[in-house]
């Protein structure tokens, strides 16, 4: 398995003084970040792919091909995340079986047809964080069995982010090691870890790790060197990042105290063919 890392200038600054190490920087599909973190380092690309709102003619295929291309990255990523704003006067929590229904087969349409663009085999869907009526992710993405269905149905990989996942458990009231296991992680491609605690009354991720942070990310690793769970091809920190929703979460001292203990315990973990 590979390490990878947030690219950010506080984490650019630590590889250059040899403080951290890193097999890849993590980017968003932004063209001239990947050129100015791809100098420094292998990138792979995270794309911000929603299914379960329909895509509309902004939606460059092509683009994402071409980065892809450029930047070897092997999958194609998706979000499980159909949002509010496109469900008009169905709650987040939404319990009317014919609504979820309609989010559900909305859901279906967009996974197959990325899977039909790409390849299901190049293609693999994340886990959103469900915050019920406090967030914009409607419930049907949070459960266990519609995130197990779009994997199987359209042959594609999971993108398993804990943070994610503990989030939705807490939300739904599901014991959060359990949900985790609920989860197909049988089709594990790729993994985020990322601190996760209350801030301003809500859970908040992408923060350093804490003690129970660590517990469960070292519970979730020793899932995937029992056999139990598929080792994925890359564990990311998604940690630190670029403009204003990461400047206050890059800190340069999380970033040289976490990132080495976290490459450390992936590059442990035996993976087997």
């Amino acid at each position: 398995m590979k390490f990878a890392l947030n690219y950010s200038p506080q984490a650019a600054e630590l590889i250059r003084s040899g403080q951290i190490p890193l097999d890849y920087y993590k980017c968003p599909n932004w063209p001239d970040l990947i050129d100015v973190a791809s100098a420094q380092l292998p990138v792979y690309v995270h794309f911000d792919l929603k299914v379960g709102a329909g895509f509309d003619d902004s939606v460059d295929w092509a683009a994402i091909e071409r980065l892809a291309a450029q930047t070897r990255t092997p999958y194609i990523n998706h979000h499980i995340a159909p949002l509010a704003k496109h469900f008009p006067n169905v709650p987040p929590d939404v319990t009317d079986r014919a609504a979820a229904e309609r989010i559900f087969h909305q859901i279906m349409r967009d996974a197959d047809l990325i899977a039909a663009k790409f390849g299901p085999e190049r293609v693999i869907a994340e886990n959103a964080p469900y915050y019920a009526g406090d967030g914009d992710i409607m419930r049907p993405a949070a459960l266990p069995e519609v995130i197990n269905y779009v994997v199987e149905k359209t042959g594609c990989g999971f993108l398993l982010d804990i943070s994610h996942a503990r989030i939705s458990a807490r939300t739904l009231g599901i014991d959060e090691r359990d949900y985790l296991s609920m989860l197909p992680v049988h089709r594990l491609r790729e993994l985020h870890v990322t601190g996760l605690r209350l801030l301003d009354g809500q859970l908040r991720d992408h923060l350093a790790l804490t003690d129970e942070d660590w517990a469960m990310f070292e519970w979730v690793l020793d899932r995937i060197r029992h056999g139990q769970w598929a080792a994925p091809w890359i564990v990311a920190f998604e940690y630190g990042g670029v403009g204003p929703i990461f400047e206050w979460r890059s800190d340069p001292a999380v970033i040289a105290e976490q990132v080495p203990r976290l490459y450390d315990l992936v590059h442990a973990v035996p993976v087997f063919p």
